[in-house]
């Protein structure tokens, strides 16, 4: 009578916990694909990559010194250095003492791991114990976008630009489409925009990237982007998807032939990066690119600026509200290469 009694209650019971198993197993399976890249057959693994000590990462920048300091971001400091057989790198080290430094760290050293591309910033290895983090990059000698904008004695003519912003956005699509799992880059601005020895554009820093799962249009996240290039709904409500990378790269397409940034103090609620591009194009006035493109005096004053009026448009598409609204990377990639073509093909007819 017992055994009866106990098959009577017992059973249920542990089919309850049967199936509740099955279903943690199954969210962690679900968990589990969104924040995890594939890994390609061809690509480098772990255990592949170089080995490197703190003390080599160490000595390779002279301590750490500030001489070699190349730049700092939300989780850490970038330092110049040359290894041991000559090789120079940018050495990428993490401050653990900041909040999330140690899953950017993982973020950021699985995405370059699994994600192969010309116009992507490409890891060497890295070096990982309790107490130091840090990820070896190909070194670009020719800095960052932001530099060659905003700092003295830098220049860019208006066919450099184009060919560093077909770079980025080519470098966004293989993001977008390339893989099972899409990568949303989540922080796209000009000082994450490297320029190599022949002024080849490269992506980098994924510090907080977004990996979405099989099927996800968009997840909810509690980090948030750089002020100005962040997309509105990214920074309102925390909603990520591709369209939000869309977003920035329109700002940053914006400030490269402007020489604006979106934290401009010019910009005010009011009127916004976007709204003074929009506004000025509304009005035919092209007064707005940057002065190093575009004077009266030029030679190839229309032609420049039929150009530089066809990106500002394209560069408005990018950048609405309504995320559903905002163009694709890959029709961007198209579009661009053909203002590019226009342009080149209107200077020999001149």
């Amino acid at each position: 009578m017992m055994i009866v009694h106990a098959l009577r209650y017992g059973l249920p019971a542990f089919g309850i916990v049967i199936v509740l198993i099955v279903l943690t197993i199954m969210y962690r399976k679900r968990q589990s694909k969104s924040t995890t890249l594939p890994v390609k057959d061809d690509s480098p693994s772990l255990k592949n990559w170089r080995r490197i000590s703190q003390a080599e990462l160490s000595q390779a920048t002279d301590g750490f010194g500030e001489s070699n300091l190349l730049g700092s971001g939300s989780f850490g400091y970038v330092y110049r250095g040359r290894l041991s057989d000559g090789m120079e790198v940018a050495i990428k080290v993490f401050n653990l003492q900041i909040e999330g430094a140690f899953r950017s760290f993982d973020i950021e050293c699985e995405a370059l791991r699994n994600i192969v591309h010309r116009n992507l910033v490409k890891i060497i290895t890295c070096c990982s114990n309790v107490e130091f983090k840090a990820l070896v990059l190909d070194f670009m000698s020719n800095g960052s976008l932001e530099n060659w904008l905003h700092s003295e004695n830098y220049s860019l003519d208006i066919l450099q630009r184009m060919n560093i912003m077909i770079d980025v956005a080519t470098a966004l699509e293989h993001l977008h489409t390339g893989h099972a799992t899409p990568v949303i880059h989540c922080d796209l601005k000009p000082s994450n925009i490297l320029l190599d020895d022949d002024m080849v554009a490269h992506v980098g820093d994924f510090g907080i990237a977004k990996l979405l799962g099989e099927g996800d249009v968009m997840k909810h996240t509690m980090t948030l982007a750089t002020i100005g290039y962040m997309a509105p709904e990214f920074g309102s409500a925390g909603i990520v998807s591709i369209k939000c990378d869309i977003y920035s790269y329109g700002i940053v397409l914006i400030e490269t032939f402007t020489k604006k940034r979106p934290t401009d103090e010019v910009f005010t609620d009011e009127m916004n990066m976007r709204d003074w591009v929009e506004r000025s194009l509304s009005k035919g006035m092209i007064d707005i690119a940057d002065a190093d493109l575009l004077r009266r005096e030029d030679d190839y004053f229309v032609v420049k600026a039929n150009c530089i009026a066809s990106i500002m448009d394209l560069a408005l598409g990018c950048s609405t509200e309504t995320p559903e609204k905002r163009k694709d990377m890959k029709d961007v990639v198209v579009e661009l290469k053909k203002i590019k073509q226009r342009f080149l093909n209107s200077i020999e007819h001149v």
